[in-house]
């Protein structure tokens, strides 16, 4: 087994972005499961989910939105990989991404926006070691650039 990915959201309101996560995960080969535990309302929650797979092979991927202390929590209490992938807002006109950006020192966590994004990312980090992985992240950049390649040839059609 490659590992797992497992994504922690700060709320069950964040669960439709996360499924649009696990779908892209799915499509690359990752195994992942979803928790819920918030860093400003359940800390303990957070810190017994870290302790819980201390042992295993896993990547966090920490979708918070508003103020996301959750990625820097999770990435402040783990050696292993933390993605933080906080959903857009447009009540707050993304201005509430910036808690996902600007860390605390010391503080390691890597930000994408799309979930797309997110689940490449951490098929990435399994491909290190996994050349099986390895192949279906290729496979799947040479699909992006077939898409590319057949738009191109029907936009060069149009008139």
């Amino acid at each position: 087994m490659t590992g797992k990915v497992t994504v922690i959201m700060g709320s069950d309101r964040d669960l439709d972005f996360c499924r649009e996560i696990g779908k892209y995960l799915k499509l690359l080969g990752v195994e992942y499961e979803f928790r819920v535990a918030s860093a400003h309302k359940t800390p303990q929650k957070v810190l017994e989910i870290l302790k819980e797979l201390e042992a295993e092979k896993v990547v966090y991927i920490t979708v918070a939105g508003r103020s996301n202390a959750l990625s820097g929590f999770v990435d402040a209490n783990t050696s292993k990989p933390v993605i933080a992938c906080p959903p857009y807002a447009q009540k707050f006109s993304g201005a509430d991404i910036y808690s996902s950006l600007r860390m605390p020192s010391g503080i390691g966590s890597t930000v994408t926006l799309e979930p797309e994004g997110a689940a490449i990312a951490a098929a990435k980090i399994f491909a290190l070691d996994d050349k099986e992985m390895e192949q279906r992240v290729r496979d799947y950049q040479a699909e992006k650039r077939r898409g590319i390649e057949t738009a191109d040839e029907a936009v060069k059609k149009l008139k």
